[in-house]
């Protein structure tokens, strides 16, 4: 009786993880193709929308550039209130004058000593503060500027400019979406493997489970040691551990999947298919990059873009130097007032056009230096691109060596596989004949775990060296 309770309590505790995960699976999930994921991400990634709405930043900028062509037409309006208004003075001889008022020589000398003490009085008044008050209380002003650029090669160069920047936020834009797609298949991969590994450790729980109940029936009868019986018991206890943390990598890889698509963390998905399923493309995978370039490289492209862009802003700098032309107009109304009868103000009008030709003559040496520093630019993004170049063609041939060790180790692995299961097999048989012990019997179990997570391993590693490729050599994937 103190066996069988012992048994019941050890099958209880032992089943209570399969039950609990059968208990915890999803119910009636979202199931998941990786094109399906693939297209869900390109529309719901965080990373993907920032860069579409870089797109259309770039292109506001670029339609606020070519405003630039168009008239520039300003209006004004001013009102000043005098507070002390100005007082203008004038000096003049009153003398130059007398010679009008006498006929004869009694009338001259009047007239002349007359001017004199004029003069004398309008000095006498000047200097004591006989001044003009000038102006009115109130002014009021209004008007209207325009200007179009006629002759400006340096804002023709910059409006070209503005097109690149777009083409640049584009070429970033695709990058995003690149990446993001390899993050999603590396996601999947990973979900993929922690359901292998789930099913192996599930495996492995099962046959430790049924390797206990035939020891349990050789130790009731009396063929089975104490240790064998421990042994036994022990190893489905162990093989309990590593079901949930199986289940655990189930769970967060799922997780991660669903954060990198950009969709609710509670939302109920699995992913479709196994890791078997690439397993049957590999060859074929590794030898369709026999040939690589890298002329879809978004890096290499975001370079390009960028040293056409600092060509064309030397350009630019050198343009400062030319001479601009621009048409101009002008026109304005004016009031001054002493009152604020505004019906019976005398409002008069200023209008001009004209040309305006600017044309840079000196300037400290700033236009020169301006180019200098394009220029030194532009050779730093050549030295970084060659850089670049040369990091990613050693990325590429990481990525083929990878994907080529794993196809070696998945040809290996699978050999293992079969090897393993025929031995486990056979120590099974042998056990529950009594030709062999509970150690060899785990030992074959251990040589079967390995093998099979090893098979596993070796297709992961394909398929995600496969997707780091796939991004560095900026194939477009349809999803």
């Amino acid at each position: 009786m103190k066996k069988i309770a012992i048994l019941a309590a050890l099958c209880g505790l032992t089943l209570s993880p399969v039950r609990s995960i059968a208990q915890e699976e999803p119910q009636a999930p979202t199931v998941l193709s990786l094109d399906q994921a693939i297209r869900i991400a390109l529309s719901e990634n965080i990373a993907v929308r920032v860069a579409d709405k870089d797109i259309e930043r770039a292109e506001y900028a670029r339609k606020g550039s070519y405003a630039a062509l168009f008239p520039q037409v300003d209006g004004s309006a001013s009102y000043s209130r005098t507070i002390k208004k100005q007082v203008m003075y004038m000096d003049f001889d009153m003398g130059s004058f007398g010679g009008l008022g006498g006929g004869g020589e009694t009338g001259g000398e009047t007239g002349g000593e007359a001017g004199a003490a004029e003069t004398k009085a309008g000095d006498g008044g000047a200097r004591s503060g006989g001044g003009i008050e000038v102006g009115r209380w109130n002014t009021y002003s209004a008007g209207v500027q325009a200007s179009m650029p006629l002759v400006n090669a340096q804002l023709w160069k910059s409006i070209k400019i503005s097109g690149q920047d777009v083409e640049l936020a584009v070429e970033r834009a695709r990058s995003s979406r690149l990446e993001t797609v390899t993050q999603v298949k590396q996601a999947f991969y990973g979900v993929l493997l922690a359901k292998e590994a789930f099913n192996v450790y599930r495996e492995v729980y099962e046959n430790a489970l049924d390797n206990f109940q035939q020891t349990e029936k050789k130790y009731n009868a009396d063929k089975a040691s104490e240790l064998e019986y421990q042994r036994a018991k022990s190893t489905v206890q162990n093989a309990i551990p590593n079901v949930y943390d199986a289940e655990n990598a189930v769970v967060l890889g799922l997780w991660q999947l669903k954060a990198v698509m950009g969709i609710d963390l509670d939302e109920d998905i699995d992913v479709a298919g196994s890791l078997m399923d690439y397993s049957t493309t590999m060859f074929r995978d590794i030898h369709e990059n026999d040939d690589v370039t890298l002329e879809n490289n978004s890096s290499l492209r975001q370079l390009a873009i960028q040293a056409e862009e600092l060509a064309n802003t030397v350009k630019m700098q050198q343009y400062a130097s030319l001479p601009s032309l621009a048409l101009t107009f002008s026109y304005s109304i004016n009031a001054m007032t002493n009152d604020f009868k505004f019906s019976e103000y005398n409002w008069s009008p200023y209008s001009a056009a004209g040309l305006s030709l600017s044309i840079p003559i000196f300037a400290g040496g700033r236009r020169s230096n301006a180019v200098r520093q394009a220029r030194n630019q532009h050779e730093q993004l050549v030295l970084q691109t060659e850089n670049t170049e040369r990091q990613l063609k050693v990325a590429i041939r990481q990525y083929l060596n990878q994907m080529e060790t794993a196809m070696k180790n998945f040809d290996a692995a699978g050999s293992g596989v079969e090897t393993a299961r025929k031995a486990y097999d056979i120590a099974a048989k042998s056990y529950n004949l009594g030709r062999s012990t509970i150690t060899e019997l785990n030992d074959a179990q251990l040589a079967l775990t390995q093998a099979l997570l090893a098979q596993s391993q070796a297709v992961y590693n394909f398929v995600t060296a496969k997707a780091s490729l796939e991004q560095t050599l900026g194939n477009d994937i349809e999803g």
